[in-house]
């Protein structure tokens, strides 16, 4: 079951899935997230072993989908997604 974060939509706020256990000696050459419309992408970026994204706005009371894919050096596709509910704070 994937995690639910709690998000204000006046915070911007990053997020970081660490693959380092799964990749063991493997590393992340590329890094792709998609989000469900309404939630803002306001940068993304990875290491060889971390993908973050930055998010802003969003809807109170409303359930957003993220969904990280990496690409690894060794040819692997790993695909994790989690969620974002808004509320207000």
């Amino acid at each position: 079951m994937a995690v639910t974060f709690k998000k204000d939509p006046s915070e911007v706020l990053d997020y970081t899935i660490r693959y380092n256990k799964l990749l063991k000696d493997d590393t992340i050459t590329n890094s792709t997230w998609t989000t469900d419309s309404g939630i803002t992408t306001v940068d993304s970026t990875n290491t060889t072993v971390s993908a973050t994204i930055w998010l802003s706005g969003g809807t109170v009371d409303t359930r957003y989908e993220i969904t990280n894919t990496i690409t690894t050096a060794q040819g692997r596709t790993y695909q994790r997604s989690f969620y974002i509910r808004c509320e207000e704070k």
